[in-house]
């Protein structure tokens, strides 16, 4: 099924592993085959992964753009061990992205990452007050 993607001035989008960024006008462009993309809001940078589940997003999207190459799922292991060592509440979410990535649903496993680190933030936030 065709997906209308209709992007702001300048913003970039991820298809494959290509990067696009729009000119100064608004358009639209119409996707007619299944391939991974992502939209700028669901970009995190290298330069931005400043905490141990950002840096678990960046794995998730590479396991995502690059169709699960089999470092970044053992990098995924290697990362949300060390996390739910670091703190169990986080386990939940976790167990929850590999049930996505073992039904090979990469972008819903991204999601429910973002929501983990909204709880990481939270929790870090609890712990300077």
């Amino acid at each position: 099924m065709p997906l209308k993607i209709e992007l702001k001035p300048f913003e970039r989008l991820l298809i494959g592993g290509t990067a696009i960024r729009n000119g100064s006008r608004r358009s639209s462009f119409v996707i007619e085959t299944v391939t991974p993309f992502l939209r700028e809001s669901d970009i995190i940078l290298e330069s931005e992964a400043d905490t141990a589940c950002k840096r678990l997003y960046l794995t998730l999207t590479v396991m995502y753009l690059a169709s699960n190459p089999p470092e970044a799922e053992d990098a995924f292991v290697v990362q949300a061990t060390e996390l739910m060592k670091a703190a169990p509440s986080m386990a939940p979410y976790i167990h929850d992205m590999h049930e996505h990535i073992a039904s090979a649903d990469f972008y819903r496993a991204l999601k429910r990452c973002k929501e983990l680190i909204q709880y990481e933030l939270e929790l870090a936030q609890r712990l300077k007050a």
